[in-house]
């Protein structure tokens, strides 16, 4: 990394950076696109696979330079196989994007430590009787230490924010459009302007820690007693803005989970469906970062979710019209579904679209949980679900490039197709409609997690 590891604030620098590599890119699609007429169809198509690969490439070294809006553009991309490149090369993609994911500035602990000092306004050794100077966990705005509170013995994980990494991020969040114009070469159906201010909201607050041990406590409290889903309780002493101290949760780590065998890891992908989708729909508020590195695995077969900065509140009326347009999907209502999606502008010129081909495309996206039928999650799967969803090899991309999502409606599909992603590294398995109806259709619970569950919400409190 430049300068010793320190971050790159200035905005001048990082859009040069950024910039050059729009126009490379454009340079290159030209030329692509011109060749692309004296050759034949296989020809045209290895062509493209190259320009994927070389284009995803790009976007990979660019990202690797930054620490903040752009690190996070990089993050959503590093635990899904994107589709973006083709089979033979998919592997080294995957390792360059989880090297990313990992990657952190170099920041000394005495650096740190003066965050944390700064912030809660007493020296380290008064607040905790023992710190670890190792991180525990480091991702591209902060790190996770373990510690143990001088006050009352409870061991904590203190996260810290890296110095300078709001500067940073503000100063990606200016670049952000030029960003996502080198994405969209790649997926030409992405709206920038949409997704950039989504994109844009949420990150400002991901900078703020007192606002993610807010999103925190709200989910605490929702699942304090419950049967299997844990949510680490905040010390709200110190919470501040750089820095924010909640329960140590023992756990084992997914790679781990991954060689469990199969009826356990079915198990965790309910528990994990349940999760994220059973926040949206029940209580209106979600993690918008499902990934591996979010949940722990305790011994006692509950699972804790963790980090909640990235967070989405949605009001009843977009969850409500989620579920009507879910129901429409497993209903094959058609007409339902074109009706709701030109009255929110999804379809804003309803003539484009074949009304057929409108339906087939939504279950071929959502067919994992809106077919009743017993399904394995696979990271193939995933990728097919993603193409069909927003890639320019979809066979329904020819009307996705006339859809215009609503803000709300992105921010939950990514849920959707990241919660996916996850629970297709574990390939477990389940009728996942069947669970998906306790709360499209307000259906008993056929799994005995299911009953747990509803056991939970149905006493006192809930």
């Amino acid at each position: 990394m430049p300068d010793g590891g320190k971050i790159p604030r200035s905005r001048v620098a990082r859009t040069a950076k950024i910039g050059s590599l729009a126009a490379g890119q454009a340079l290159r699609q030209a030329g692509t696109l011109a060749t692309n007429v004296a050759r034949s169809k296989e020809g045209r198509q290895a062509a493209l696979e190259r320009r994927h690969m070389e284009a995803a490439e790009q976007i990979v070294t660019a990202l690797g330079t930054m620490k903040g809006a752009a690190m996070k553009v990089g993050q959503v991309l590093s635990f899904l196989d994107t589709g973006l490149v083709p089979p033979e090369h998919r592997d080294e993609f995957q390792r360059k994007l989880a090297a990313l994911r990992d990657a952190a500035p170099t920041v000394t602990f005495k650096e740190m430590r003066k965050v944390i000092e700064g912030d809660l306004d007493d020296p380290l050794d008064e607040v905790f009787s023992e710190f670890n100077q190792e991180p525990i966990a480091a991702a591209s705005i902060g790190q996770v230490y373990r510690a143990r509170l001088a006050q009352d013995g409870r061991e904590v994980a203190v996260k810290v924010q890296y110095p300078g990494v709001a500067a940073a991020v503000r100063a990606d969040l200016q670049n952000l459009g030029i960003i996502l114009r080198v994405i969209k070469r790649i997926a030409p159906g992405l709206d920038p302007k949409t997704i950039g201010e989504e994109i844009r909201n949420r990150i400002e607050e991901e900078l703020d820690y007192e606002l993610e041990a807010q999103n925190q406590r709200a989910l605490s409290r929702l699942f304090r007693g419950h049967p299997f889903i844990v949510i680490p309780e905040v010390v709200t002493s110190l919470s501040r803005e750089r820095v924010l101290v909640s329960e140590y949760v023992e756990g084992v780590g997914f790679e781990e989970i991954k060689d469990y065998p199969q009826e356990q890891r079915d198990r965790l992908g309910e528990i994990i469906f349940r999760f994220y989708f059973g926040c949206l729909y029940r209580h209106h508020q979600f993690s918008g970062d499902p990934h591996p590195g979010n949940s722990r695995f305790l011994s006692d077969g509950r699972v804790a979710f963790l980090d909640f900065g990235l967070f989405k509140r949605m009001p009843s009326a977009a969850v409500e019209l989620e579920c009507e347009v879910a129901r429409a999907i497993i209903d094959g209502d058609t007409e339902t579904i074109m009706r709701l999606g030109t009255d929110v502008g999804f379809f804003p010129d309803p003539e484009k679209f074949d009304p057929a081909r409108v339906m087939e495309h939504f279950r071929a996206a959502t067919a994992w949980y809106t077919s009743d039928a017993e399904v394995e999650l696979t990271p193939e799967l995933a990728t097919q679900v993603l193409i069909d969803m927003s890639d320019p090899r979809s066979e329904y991309f020819g009307q996705l490039r006339h859809e215009s999502a609503p803000p709300d409606h992105i921010f939950g599909r990514r849920m959707e197709v990241l919660t996916l992603a996850v629970i297709a590294q574990l390939r477990a398995r389940g009728n996942f409609h069947r669970i998906a109806r306790e709360w499209f259709y307000g259906d008993p619970p056929v799994t005995e997690l299911g009953r747990q569950e509803a056991a939970f919400y149905a006493g006192a409190g809930h």
